[in-house]
């Protein structure tokens, strides 16, 4: 009989993507991965008001379900928190096979949550979220995965940091040109001696104080955004902020200048250790790959 490994992901956009194309190791796979993917952007794009449908939202999900076949992709809806709540198609699940055990990836809203409750042995989600709930804050700072996985206390949770899948974007310092003294660098000792305000979006306070460490900040004042309509424009306006970015194209726009990548966020496979299975070894294996460039390894 085919074992079978039950995986939390996230229920739409890049996170979820970035699962599926870890796991498209056949051609059959990609197919699956693919058709995912394309459903999800069509129904984003009509949450969001670009596309408008010839169906109703009941009419599609229906279209889109083969319940002659359990290992199909299937959807679900959920009320989206644009505004109006509208009803989205997001994932609910699907089964790969691979290496002779069936890989059933199950759509959650907080997998790491579902991980945290035992729910999961396994599952995909930010790396964000354990330095948001879980990790210790310290006076030293942290920036890497082996740094994340000492300070999660055993006591409050069995989850652990596994591998990164290579989606990485990155929590950077940034600032207006003239706050910097000649010839000096941007990166967690200015950020040591500095004494004034440091604009962040409000849910990444405990992610910024356990990455800088809380000596780092002993003078410094959180600002936050307040309805910006870009991080990056409340960040100019204060003068010195953290916020992800990728290419750093848009905080450049604005006259910022880049400092020091302070953390990478990305999707990460994480583990229950307490509900450990051989068999999710499979799992590891399948995202592992030694050309993948991620910043999360152990």
């Amino acid at each position: 009989m085919t074992e079978t490994v039950r995986v939390a992901v996230p229920r739409k956009g890049r996170p979820l993507e970035a699962v599926l194309e870890r796991f498209a190791t056949t051609e059959s796979i990609a197919e699956v991965a693919d058709e995912i993917t394309s459903t999800l952007r069509y129904e984003k794009s009509v949450t969001k008001g670009h596309t408008q449908p010839e169906h109703d939202v009941y009419e599609r999900l229906a279209d889109y379900s083969d319940l002659s076949d359990p290992a199909a992709p299937e959807y679900t809806l959920l009320r989206d928190d644009r505004d109006g709540m509208p009803r989205r198609i997001v994932f609910d699940s699907v089964v790969l096979e691979i290496d002779g055990v069936d890989i059933h990836l199950v759509g959650r809203e907080e997998p790491f949550r579902a991980l945290r409750t035992h729910e999961f042995g396994l599952g995909f989600d930010s790396a964000d979220l354990v330095l948001e709930e879980v990790v210790k804050l310290r006076p030293e700072g942290l920036g890497s995965i082996e740094d994340v996985n000492a300070r999660i206390d055993p006591m409050d949770t069995d989850v652990r940091v596994v591998s990164g899948l290579g989606d990485t974007v990155y929590h950077t310092l940034m600032a207006d040109p003239e706050l910097l003294p000649p010839g000096s660098e941007l990166d967690r000792d200015f950020v040591a001696d500095y004494e004034g305000e440091l604009c962040i979006s409000p849910r990444y306070e405990r992610l910024v104080e356990a990455v800088l460490g809380t000596r780092c900040l002993d003078d410094v004042t959180f600002a936050y955004p307040n309805g910006a309509p870009e991080e990056e424009a409340a960040i100019a306006e204060t003068g010195l902020g953290v916020y992800l970015t990728m290419t750093g194209s848009t905080a450049r726009e604005h006259g910022l200048v880049l400092g020091e990548h302070l953390f990478p966020s990305e999707t990460v496979l994480m583990e229950n250790v307490a509900e450990a299975t051989p068999a999710a070894e499979t799992v590891k294996r399948a995202i592992a790959s030694p050309e993948l460039e991620t910043e999360l390894k152990v």
